[in-house]
């Protein structure tokens, strides 16, 4: 084993920067942990007159990436440059040549994850990606090393901070979703464009790497079922209250008799379950086990240093892996095939909110609908509206299909009685 390790870091943004921080303030911990020296030797940036706002005297600069990937020096890449086609094309070629890997790209991991693993497991290298969900949350070592022996049967994630912070400022002080953004916006915990966040874009990559590292099968990100909260209206976040919910951007992965089912949509969660707790930019998992019964992982799920952190987590991994010769060996490929479940397959309790005509037996002809269709009730709340002589009516279903709950929305709007349905929304229970 070398006395020294050399690394070669793609981008020198804010997770770059917490990267070297990390480094140059813990050497003495890094040492302890793996035996040696480690050391950012060479940055690709896209500017080199840059100003920095991390110490860099003793690190050369550069716009070629070859002079990291060719360097015979270099024994692991970190890539947190963001992007995907240029990344992917840069960490192929430093796993071709021989280098080992470390990435922050959900994007990149969500879109072609096993391709590059593939090429990982041929040179005998490693790819790590730890700080690819939830920031500082080691949620992806903890189902791989952690959990490796049991079966993970349910998960269930708040893993973007910025919906979750929108929704929280909505719940708690009444913040419209437009000013609600705007805040997050001026805090920096959203983009100037933030579809990629609101939209469930963002999360929806997550629980495609979550659900194939928990699951052992193929998940495409074209199989996740995605939401986000732009629609979402105050007024649904109170009708919650006065239910005993909360709403959150849940990422949902479920597998039971090899079929699976990943989504990520806005969420009633009962103000029992664990997540509820989890407030503005933080970040969780809900992971439910054969064996373990239910845990949950939190933290920051963003930020220059809980990433790094992450990051670093794989850096001390593969180097550990460089001691014991065993490189390249720690990947275990899918064991199922993902078949995802039909509609009739998928159960969850519903909430949703009508607008219905404020005429006698209204009401009947609803719950005559819903029990022809084996549909029960759980909550039910009645408002009238000053307004053009309806009422507002919220409901929140006992469990029913999928299949059944769609059918029932179809043939509640050709209902002459009822105005319009509002909104609607999966509900979970306090997690067990």
């Amino acid at each position: 084993m070398k006395n020294s390790v050399s690394i070669g870091l793609f981008g020198l943004g804010t997770v770059g920067s917490g990267v070297i921080q990390l480094i140059q303030n813990h050497q003495e911990e890094l040492f302890h942990q793996v035996g040696c020296d480690v050391k950012v030797k060479t940055v690709l940036v896209r500017d080199i007159e840059k100003d920095r706002d991390v110490q860099i005297a003793d690190i050369e600069l550069t716009t070629d990436p070859d002079k990291i990937l060719q360097d015979p020096e270099i024994d692991i890449i970190i890539e947190v440059m963001g992007g995907v086609e240029e990344a992917r094309q840069h960490i192929t070629d430093a796993l071709n040549a021989k280098k080992h890997v470390a990435t922050a790209n959900k994007d990149l991991i969500a879109l072609y994850g096993p391709e590059l693993q593939q090429i990982a497991t041929e040179n005998s290298c490693d790819l790590f990606y730890e700080a690819s969900v939830a920031g500082g949350v080691p949620i992806l070592r903890g189902l791989s090393d952690g959990l490796v022996s049991d079966r993970i049967q349910k998960l269930m994630g708040i893993v973007n901070g910025t919906t979750n912070y929108i929704l929280t400022k909505m719940d708690e002080d009444g913040f419209s979703y437009e000013k609600a953004l705007k805040e997050a916006q001026d805090l920096g915990f959203a983009e100037a464009d933030p579809t990629a966040d609101v939209e469930g874009l963002d999360a929806a990559r997550k629980m495609a790497i979550l659900a194939r590292l928990a699951f052992f099968t193929n998940v495409e990100l074209d199989d996740v079922e995605v939401n986000g909260i732009s629609q979402v209206a105050v007024e649904d976040l109170n009708y919650g209250k006065k239910l005993g919910l909360t709403m959150k951007l849940i990422g949902l992965a479920h597998f039971e008799n090899q079929q699976l089912e990943v989504s990520v949509q806005p969420t009633f969660l009962a103000k029992s379950h664990p997540l509820t707790a989890v407030k503005n930019e933080y970040n969780a998992i809900y992971v439910n086990g054969e064996a373990v019964g239910e845990t949950m992982f939190y933290g920051p799920g963003a930020g220059s240093l809980p990433t790094a952190t992450a990051v670093m987590s794989d850096v001390v991994a593969i180097i550990k892996n460089m001691r014991l010769g065993v490189n390249g060996h720690s990947f275990v490929g899918p064991r199922f095939e993902g078949v995802l479940k039909t509609a009739d397959q998928r159960y969850s309790q519903y909430y949703f909110r009508l607008h219905l005509k404020d005429e006698v037996g209204a009401f009947s002809k609803i719950t005559s609908l819903f029990n022809e269709l084996g549909i029960s009730f759980e909550q039910i709340l009645q408002t009238p509206l000053s307004k053009d002589e309806l009422a507002e009516i919220i409901i929140v279903t006992h469990t029913v299909s999928l299949e059944n709950f769609q059918t029932a929305l179809m043939k509640l709007r050709d209902l002459p009685v009822v105005d319009d349905v509002i909104s609607y929304y999966r509900v979970e229970g306090d997690g067990k």
